[in-house]
């Protein structure tokens, strides 16, 4: 089983939320890179998602579709969310990449709660695949 096959026996709500995900994380820092002041922000956060991506889909193919998971976000993601705020209040950023900053944030900070009950949980016992 693959993970996008993994995913589709979620719940429909897990499917919507990963649009979203994919929508903050992948599709709007691609958007920063109209602006010049937003292009650094832009390009580390696809890096990182990507990275995330990747470690994600490391920890499936080893162990299957366990709570584990979250954990590459939480690694490159909270560094991320520091690293925005900072760009956000940057002065000479304008308006729309801020916006956009701050939606890409809370996308993160979303899935990184998400993420975070999920690592713990694995860590405190729940090591069985979900599927």
């Amino acid at each position: 089983m693959t993970l996008e096959e993994a995913m589709a026996l979620q719940p429909e709500w897990v499917m919507m939320w990963v649009y979203v995900l994919v929508a903050g994380a992948f599709v709007a820092p691609v958007v920063l890179l109209i602006w010049k002041a937003s292009r650094k922000a832009g390009i580390i956060t696809l890096v990182a998602s990507l990275l995330a991506g990747f470690g994600v889909q490391m920890i499936f193919d080893a162990m299957g579709y366990v709570k584990l998971l979250g954990l590459p976000h939480l690694i490159l993601w909270v560094p991320i969310v520091v690293f925005l705020m900072a760009q956000q209040a940057r002065g000479d950023m304008p308006n729309w990449p801020r916006r956009i900053i701050w939606f890409i944030t809370a996308i993160i900070c979303i899935s990184l709660v998400f993420d975070f009950i999920d690592v713990v949980r694995w860590i405190l016992g729940e090591r069985a695949p979900s599927v």
